[in-house]
């Protein structure tokens, strides 16, 4: 006897982004649903969906949402800790996910490629933070170092480590990269002098100083395609 496939709309509406995901694949469900999912049930008077969608309503991006403590997601009626540490938990292995999809020996070609290997790992960060890139005569990236870890207000960058990292590896090139979690993308004078002081420093060792980009959640700023260097 073949079994019985009842119609999605038969279903509860707390297990009708399963169904879907079953039917037409993850594509084809919307944000609201995807974090029904994980959360599983509504209440009696809102539906998994309907409470997902009122908490990505209060904020701008899935980003932002990824960014909250699990305080803040308790506050929403009907999530409760478990649920919680489910978003959270979910947004996490997702932010990861995005910082090994591209992983070293990648063929640094824009300052875009840079980027989108930074971003996942400093761009959202709320601390200042300082990493360098080292590439080797191919451009391929073959380390990515954190060379500081600051407040808000700066870092310390150590001239001497960056070019004992870059012999260590025979690395050829460099791209300095770091994060401004005031979402702000000018270069202060600090930004200026430091890259000044490492491509001098490059030129002597025949390690080229490529770029320096500054990054932020949603953008960047490259000092080589705004002719600073």
């Amino acid at each position: 006897m073949e079994p019985t496939h009842f119609p999605i709309t038969n279903w509860s509406e707390d297990d009708r982004p399963r169904e879907k995901l079953m039917l037409k694949g993850k594509s084809a469900l919307s944000d609201a649903e995807l974090i029904a999912i994980l959360i599983g049930s509504g209440s009696r008077n809102e539906s998994a969906v309907d409470l997902s969608k009122r908490i990505l309503a209060s904020v701008d991006t899935l980003n932002s949402l990824g960014k909250m403590s699990l305080a803040q997601l308790t506050n929403f009626k009907g999530i409760g800790e478990a649920k919680a540490i489910s978003i959270i938990a979910a947004l996490e292995l997702g932010r990861r996910r995005r910082a090994e999809d591209v992983g070293d020996l990648v063929k640094i070609t824009s300052s875009k490629l840079v980027f989108e290997i930074m971003q996942p790992i400093i761009g959202e960060l709320p601390h200042e933070e300082f990493w360098v890139l080292f590439l080797n005569n191919s451009n391929k990236v073959i380390l990515k170092s954190q060379l500081s870890k600051g407040g808000i207000s700066g870092t310390i960058v150590d001239v001497r480590l960056v070019f004992k990292l870059a012999l260590e590896t025979s690395a050829t090139g460099l791209i300095l990269c770091h994060n401004h979690p005031s979402g702000l993308l000018k270069p202060s004078e600090a930004d200026i002098k430091i890259t000044k002081r490492l491509k001098i420093a490059g030129d002597s060792l025949d390690v080229k100083v490529l770029d320096h980009l500054i990054i932020t959640e949603t953008k960047y700023y490259s000092f080589v395609d705004e002719g600073i260097f």
